[in-house]
């Protein structure tokens, strides 16, 4: 009914995996599968790869038909990551927390140090029974799992098709042993863990950018058996509403009117620790439009070397008249003092021949997308048509 059972496989490369003689005991198994999983997780830079091979090599080496008896399986650190938003001007800061920081807008950074103080819960060991769980210390044997900690179920997919599914035991979640309710100790109901209160301070440097993380080794939760993990603040970095952040640059964004491009230009900035700048051009200078140009050592401060700045960069707009704004006796006025038009290379003759034309104006963007969606519905449209009458059954 259940097909073939499969052949036994050689288990010898497991024992290498976990570098112990085929003798070992299952706490010998245990101590190498523990410290080299600590040593491979994937947490603490290791090869994922090899934390598979280990997980997969210990699973096999410790399985019930094979006459082992098996205790729990090696908990892993526990890792927390929490973020922190973090304001350009650091005048407010405020902590997120979540397992996974989720998309972020565009960030940017910080020009002060800024200490964040935040109190968190997390799990300790229960001091009244030191992570036993119990009043005695004593524990059974889970009858759900046998002691495995994981239960194998069996399912039947189709003729001489069967799938083998593995999951941790319900009963005993994993553990292998269970407690009995008179026996469960009376602070952690059984639970070998305690909530508890810790206030942690997070210094933010000066310079530091989006993504970087402030780690509190250790101070995650704790569990029997177990390396405690780490917290980790991440810091998100608010978007500012006229800065721009590109490593420790700034940019900022500024509009001259056409006089002001022609002619020189004077304007304050404030900057982001509220000093005044005086921005000026030098003078006969003509600014473009599009043009950049740099302040050195007003942007951000480095990480770890907060005296080294990086510049400042202002982006120029031009703002030109608007049509219609000026007279024929201004534009006369202007072309007498503005480089002259080209000659045309045409004849008035070879002119007279030419067509005329007429200019509109155009919002390029909002002309692509009409264009786009234009051509998005000629193509469903001929794949409607393309599909042809469709045959109907004939009614009897």
């Amino acid at each position: 009914m259940f097909g073939r059972m499969p052949k036994k496989s050689d288990n010898t490369r497991y024992y290498d995996i976990l570098g112990v003689s085929k003798s070992a005991s299952q706490e010998e198994l245990k101590k190498a599968y523990r410290k080299a999983a600590i040593k491979n997780h994937p947490d603490k830079g290791g090869d994922p790869e090899k934390f598979k091979e280990l997980a997969q090599a210990y699973e096999v080496l410790s399985d019930p038909e094979k006459g082992r008896s098996t205790t729990s399986m090696v908990k892993m650190p526990s890792r927390k990551e929490w973020v922190a938003v973090v304001h350009l001007t650091t005048r407010s800061t405020s902590l997120n927390h979540s397992s996974a920081p989720g998309a972020v807008p565009p960030l940017l950074g910080l020009d002060e140090e800024v200490d964040v103080k935040d109190e968190e819960r997390t799990n300790v060991i229960c001091s009244k029974c030191k992570g036993k769980g119990s009043k005695t210390g004593a524990t059974s044997r889970c009858s759900g799992c046998q002691g495995s900690g994981m239960k194998v179920s069996i399912r039947q997919l189709g003729p001489n098709m069967i799938q083998q599914m593995q999951h941790v035991c319900t009963d005993c979640r994993g553990s292998g042993e269970t407690i009995s309710e008179k026996d469960k100790c009376g602070q952690c109901k059984g639970q070998k863990v305690v909530q508890d209160k810790k206030l942690l301070e997070v210094h933010v440097e000066k310079g530091m950018q989006n993504g970087q993380k402030i780690t509190f080794q250790g101070e995650a939760d704790e569990a029997p058996d177990t390396q405690t993990g780490d917290i980790v603040f991440v810091l998100q970095l608010k978007e500012h509403q006229k800065f721009k952040r590109k490593g420790d640059d700034l940019f900022v964004e500024h509009s001259l009117n056409l006089t002001e491009a022609l002619c020189g230009f004077q304007f304050p900035l404030t900057h982001l620790d509220g000093r005044q700048l005086l921005i000026k051009s030098s003078p006969g200078e003509i600014i473009k439009p599009g043009q950049f140009k740099a302040i050195n050592d007003e942007g951000m401060p480095h990480y770890q070397r907060p005296f080294i700045k990086g510049r400042l960069y202002i982006h120029f707009n031009v703002d030109f008249p608007e049509s219609g704004s000026l007279t024929p006796e201004q534009q006369k006025t202007l072309e007498s003092v503005l480089p002259r038009r080209p000659v045309s290379q045409l004849t008035d003759m070879e002119l007279d021949e030419c067509e005329e034309t007429t200019l509109h104006d155009v919002n390029i963007e909002e002309e692509m997308r009409r264009k786009q969606q234009q051509a998005q519905q000629e193509a469903y449209d001929e794949d409607e048509e393309g599909q042809g009458p469709r045959v109907q059954c004939a009614q009897q």
